[in-house]
This record gives structure tokens, sequence and C-alpha cells, in this order.
């Protein structure tokens, strides 16, 4: 990086672990994207229902040639997986961004067909069961049409599978749009 990394702490008192691990995040995006110019961190914490307690928000700003790639994450209860997750998303933004720069496509994955198996509405979750009888974990946050208050069980959906941390899982959920071959 040409700029020194900025790390800022709002809402939340700083602390020399939380802001090594960011240090130690931001210097592993130069794999995924090499011309990183600057990078800016801003950690805090959003206060929006009471029974939910503090939640944390990561923002990174990368600024890159062209331009700047942002990335805002919210809503964890743990700082580290606030982090984590936050920079998840930058590399795979920055993987874009660099196959944009060099003027490759990417492959779109195929779609896949269920239905909604099982519904957690009040944690932010569920559960997508394929045509092979295999059960795929999803967020509230891997949903696209409807929003996830929006899915009732038993629902057709299509899907892509993607690997997460214990195994896959389904994201970007739609329902509706497809109707799986006969």
């Amino acid at each position: 990086m040409q700029i020194p990394l900025q790390i800022t702490f709002r809402d939340v008192p700083p602390s020399d672990a939380v802001e090594a691990h960011v240090r130690d995040k931001a210097g592993k995006l130069e794999v995924f994207y090499d011309k990183i110019m600057g990078c800016r961190v801003v950690v805090g914490m959003i206060q929006r229902h009471h029974h939910q307690g503090k939640l944390y928000n990561v923002r990174i700003d990368l600024t890159v040639p062209g331009g700047e790639v942002v990335v805002n994450r919210d809503r964890a209860e743990d700082v580290y997986v606030a982090i984590r997750d936050a920079f998840d998303h930058a590399k795979r933004r920055l993987e874009d961004y660099g196959r944009r720069q060099r003027g490759e496509v990417k492959a779109h994955e195929m779609e896949l067909h269920g239905r909604v198996a099982r519904l957690f509405p009040e944690e932010g979750y569920g559960f997508i069961e394929t045509p092979e009888g295999r059960e795929l974990y999803f967020h509230r946050y891997n949903v696209v049409h409807p929003e996830f208050d929006q899915l009732a069980v038993g629902e057709e959906v299509v899907f892509l599978e993607e690997p997460a941390g214990e195994g896959f899982q389904a994201n970007r959920i739609s329902v509706g749009r497809h109707r799986p071959p006969e």
C-alpha cells in the first residue's frame, strides 16, 4: 500500500488486539489485488435494538487505481466476526475488481433448485432442502428476492451453492425466478 493503513474506532474503546487483527487482515488483501493504494478501516458499534444487544459494524474503504472499493458490514455481535466478514467480502470485491481491470469475464455458477425446509426468523437464518435431500444453511443476507421475512417453509427457490466455513451453504436465494426442469 502506498498510503499507510488508517484504523478508526467509533463508539468502541480502542484495542491493541483488535487493531493487530485488522492490520493482519488488511496486509493479506494485497494477495488478492496488488495495486491497493490505501486502506481505511472503521470499527464501530451500532445499537439498533435493545433485545439484540450491541452489534459491531466494520467499514473498509480501499483506494485502488481508477476508484474505490467500499465494504460496509454490520450486525455481528462479536467484533472479530464483524472484521472477518468484512475482510472476506473485501477480498471478493477486490478479486472482482481485478478481473474487470484485466477484462476477464467471470463465469456464472449454475443455479440450483430446492425448497425452504426450515426457517428461524428471530435468529435470521434457515435451511434449504435440495432435490437430493441435502440441507444447506442460509442467512438472511443470502436472500435476494423477496426479503427474508417474506419466505415461507415449503416455498420453491433457486440459489447458488457455495463453500462456507463448515461445508456448503446457499447464497443468492430467489423465489419464483425460474422453474426446475421436469
